[in-house]
């Protein structure tokens, strides 16, 4: 039975940037109306079944309410806890009850979430969170379609199903976590709101991707490497006052200049080292982890990143191989 998985999180992008930046509010109405879509798509490739997570919001619920589907829906059975770990243990169950691909709804934390559960299970990122580097912006309808295609096999290749790079957070010789676009070394000692958006307190950054084209810190490593970091390489970078200023949107609608003091280029297995403490590290945007006095602390890079599709190369496989065409008997 092919079986594709849904995590739609209802708090991605309703963080603290609402207030003190210009992003926009994701309404979790309209991620109702994106999983309808996606449900939709994947019932027109021939996806038997679909695991939903549950959460506050009742999307998943709410979503499959009124639909006259020809696939299977039911929800994963973990204790929602509204918290990241939802996420987590919804894409462990999925990968466990056989799921082929799992869609996701959020941003770049939602996925790093997910990341920590799905194992080898292929991933089509949507993006309803706020700095979105991992996921992207598609329609679901178009979302499911290649989703369905993955899932049932009908469309492969490391083209279409790709490797991504990850962050590991080692702390004494142990891994504590991960991150799938930047791991932030930043000035303080709490959490706090979490979210960053103010860029005085960067000492380090490290990216597992550099892109102009992108909001958040990815755009500072961007304007640095240009469109010469390949894609199996990551940059570290060094905040402070030096001979390079930086302009970059860290958030949306805030565009400042960042001091650099200096970057260089990782391979995957190189390591950056922690440098100062206290301090705070920021994973994909959120704080995450409090370092309250030296201790050894390493950000590597890693090749073993969830495997993330490719969604226009999916539907173009797609069509290249007639599944978007049904020949009919000739009439006259």
């Amino acid at each position: 039975m092919t079986t594709v998985g849904i995590i739609a999180n209802p708090a991605a992008g309703k963080d603290i940037r609402r207030l003190v930046a210009h992003a926009s509010v994701f309404d979790n109405n309209e991620k109702v109306n994106i999983v309808r879509r996606v449900l939709l798509g994947l019932e027109a490739t021939g996806v038997e079944r679909v695991l939903l997570m549950p959460d506050y919001f009742k999307i998943g619920a709410k979503a499959v309410h009124g639909l006259q589907l020809s696939l299977q829906t039911s929800f994963v059975g973990i204790v929602a806890e509204h918290s990241e770990r939802d996420s987590v243990e919804a894409a462990r169950d999925m990968a466990r009850a056989g799921a082929t691909c799992i869609v996701t709804l959020g941003g770049d934390g939602t996925n790093r979430a997910v990341a920590k559960g799905c194992g080898n299970v292929p991933l089509v990122p949507i993006s309803t969170g706020t700095n979105n580097v991992f996921p992207t912006m598609v329609e679901g309808t178009v979302a499911g379609l290649a989703a369905g295609f993955v899932a049932q096999g009908t469309v492969a290749g490391s083209d279409v199903v790709r490797q991504t790079l990850r962050l590991e957070i080692w702390r004494e010789e142990e891994l504590v976590d991960i991150a799938l676009i930047d791991a932030v070394v930043y000035d303080g000692h709490f959490t706090g709101a979490r979210a960053i958006w103010q860029a005085d307190g960067l000492r380090q950054i490290v990216l597992t991707r550099a892109e102009p084209h992108s909001i958040g810190l990815s755009a500072i490593g961007g304007t640095l490497a240009g469109p010469d970091l390949d894609p199996d390489q990551g940059l570290a970078i060094d905040i402070g006052p030096g001979a390079l200023q930086v302009l970059a949107p860290i958030a949306p609608g805030l565009i400042r200049w960042v001091g650099v003091r200096s970057y260089r280029r990782l391979a995957p297995g190189e390591s950056v080292a922690v440098q100062a403490a206290p301090t705070v590290l920021a994973l994909d945007g959120e704080r995450t982890m409090v370092l309250g006095q030296p201790e050894t602390v390493r950000i590597r890079l890693s090749a073993d990143g969830p495997r993330v599709v490719d969604i226009r190369v999916a539907m173009q496989r797609a069509a290249a191989q007639g599944l978007l065409v049904q020949r009919t008997a000739a009439t006259g």
